[in-house]
């Protein structure tokens, strides 16, 4: 299972998004006020997971459904924690590296077969427009925050929480917004660097945005992360503007400030992923 050290890239869509009846189903969720807020969800779902895993494995389970909420005014927006994909993919990383016997002994082969699918499901784009498969609403990365994910959003999208006892740093925008700074920054890398991993990984997320209803909002959440990192860090944290300097710098055919923007934010990160070798 995931580490709780995380982050979070998740869309949060308007109920128009939705069917008729999962609307009603959310609306009725929202007014009785399950809503999970996002500093208690990661460590709920992972001990539905954890526990879900224990079942036996006759099937996948059939988890109830849960969700983050954002309300703006009188618009309802709802990002789904999609759980049954996450057992899915717990199941295959289950038998990864394990020898066939103990694999097939944990995770039976029909089941494992019955997991692929549902992860293969999700990750074709146009099944999940073409065939209603639920889309997955939250990405997670484990110690640090993808580079390609800062793309998405402007340092004045901020959302900075430092009391005592009560942590988050988030960053939020209009899914409109973050499409076009993708495409942007395709652009722009398209341009100087070509198809190089960083560009595979940027049209990637670029990809999955188009997912999601055009009144969506976007949201980058250190999670976990704030508990390695200072209350000065956290207040002087400009990742997504190192990231527009550097592609400003590449658009510019400036390499020393692309380099330079670019050297600042890997080892801020690689800091960070050093400390899960810890002990």
């Amino acid at each position: 299972m995931p580490s709780l050290f995380a982050s979070y890239l998740r869309v949060y869509e308007p109920l128009t998004a939705f069917d008729r009846d999962r609307q009603s189903y959310w609306r009725r969720y929202v007014s009785e006020g399950r809503a999970v807020p996002p500093s208690e969800g990661p460590g709920r779902q992972r001990t539905a997971v954890i526990e879900a895993l224990g079942a036996g494995w006759t099937r996948l389970p059939d988890l109830p459904e849960e969700a983050y909420v954002l309300e703006s005014g009188d618009t309802l927006l709802v990002c789904p924690w999609n759980l049954r994909i996450r057992v899915a993919e717990a199941a295959l990383s289950a038998r990864d590296g394990v020898p066939s016997v103990l694999a097939d002994a944990f995770v039976p082969p029909v089941l494992a077969g019955q997991a692929k699918a549902v992860v293969e499901d999700w990750r074709s784009g146009a099944r999940v427009l073409e065939h209603g498969v639920p889309r997955v609403h939250e990405q997670i990365a484990t110690w640090g925050v993808p580079l390609r994910w800062f793309v998405l959003f402007d340092a004045e999208e901020r959302h900075l929480v430092a009391h005592p006892g009560r942590r988050a740093l988030r960053y939020r925008t209009e899914i409109s917004k973050a499409r076009s700074r993708s495409s942007r920054a395709l652009s722009v890398l398209g341009k100087t660097v070509g198809e190089a991993p960083i560009t595979e990984a940027v049209e990637e997320a670029a990809r999955w945005l188009e997912e999601f209803h055009p009144h969506s909002v976007v949201e980058l959440d250190y999670g976990g992360l704030v508990q390695l990192l200072s209350d000065e860090t956290l207040a002087a944290d400009d990742s997504p503007t190192l990231v527009a300097t550097g592609l400003a710098g590449l658009s510019k055919g400036e390499a020393e400030e692309a380099s330079a923007a670019y050297d600042t934010l890997v080892a801020r990160w690689r800091a960070v992923q050093l400390l899960e070798r810890c002990n």
